[in-house]
């Protein structure tokens, strides 16, 4: 299957998150990107090393200057489970500025089409590396990684795409 392309619509998909009163709530592509603008981002898992000390603290740092672009919500997804998620978000101090959503059985990567296989490590199936634009539900930009580095899916590169 061929990745998701700038121009397609995200397919539907059903996250998991805590909201701000520490319940687990849920929300769809449809619910989280219609009628909006979003900054969806994706790492290979919670808690690991390029994914806790590089992306998503880029993404906190920028939160308040790419929302000012006129982003209603950051999201971040990873595929881990929703207690995960919730303990990374308090260990790196998202705060309200990032949602932190949970696609446990890899759901939305397999959709997607960016699922990345990390069985040999002992990982088992992964979403590769991105960050892309969503507007009403279309991509608008996609920054898609092939390797485990952070090249071209940084905060600054998606920030840098808002300002053209």
């Amino acid at each position: 299957m061929a990745p998701i392309a700038v121009g397609d619509k995200l397919p539907e998909a059903t996250f998991a998150y805590f909201d701000a009163a520490g319940e687990i709530k849920q929300v769809t592509t449809e619910e989280l990107c219609k009628g909006k603008k979003v900054v969806l981002f994706a790492v290979p898992g919670a808690f690991t090393p390029t994914c806790s000390l590089k992306h998503l603290p880029g993404f906190v740092e920028k939160a308040a200057e790419i929302k000012s672009k006129g982003v209603d919500t950051i999201a971040c997804v990873s595929v881990n489970d929703v207690f995960v998620m919730g303990a990374w978000a308090k260990s790196a101090a998202t705060g309200e500025h990032i949602m932190m959503l949970a696609d446990g059985s890899a759901d939305f990567a397999k959709a997607l089409g960016v699922g990345l296989d990390l069985a040999g490590k002992g990982l088992g199936l992964r979403s590769k590396r991105y960050a892309m634009l969503v507007e009403d539900q279309v991509v608008k930009v996609l920054n898609l990684e092939e390797g485990g580095d952070l090249t071209v899916s940084s905060a600054e590169l998606i920030l840098a795409a808002l300002s053209t």
